[in-house]
């Protein structure tokens, strides 16, 4: 698939009984063993287990960005559709 900068990713992000975000989004922040990282549209394909970190997403829309904690995760990306699972 070609990846188009202009078009939001799509996020789901959840833990096992609640589901923090889900919706488009111009960028998501998190952190792994190596460091933080940015998921914006057009990211290559990803797989990452996140480290206990504060989670970003700029859906363009709000003032602020949905924050919230995690104590460990996975991250997934793919066609600009990113699913985050935390806390498991």
């Amino acid at each position: 698939m070609k990846h188009d900068i202009s078009t939001p990713l799509k996020v789901i992000a959840r833990a096992p009984f609640h589901v923090y975000y889900e919706g488009a989004a111009l960028s998501l922040s998190a952190f792994n063993e190596v460091g933080p990282f940015d998921v914006l549209p057009g990211h290559a394909d990803f797989f990452s287990v996140l480290a206990p970190c504060e989670i970003i997403i700029d859906n363009g829309k709000d003032k602020e960005p949905v924050r919230f904690d995690i104590r460990n995760g996975i991250l997934t990306v793919r066609d600009d559709e990113v699913m985050l699972f935390a806390n498991m």
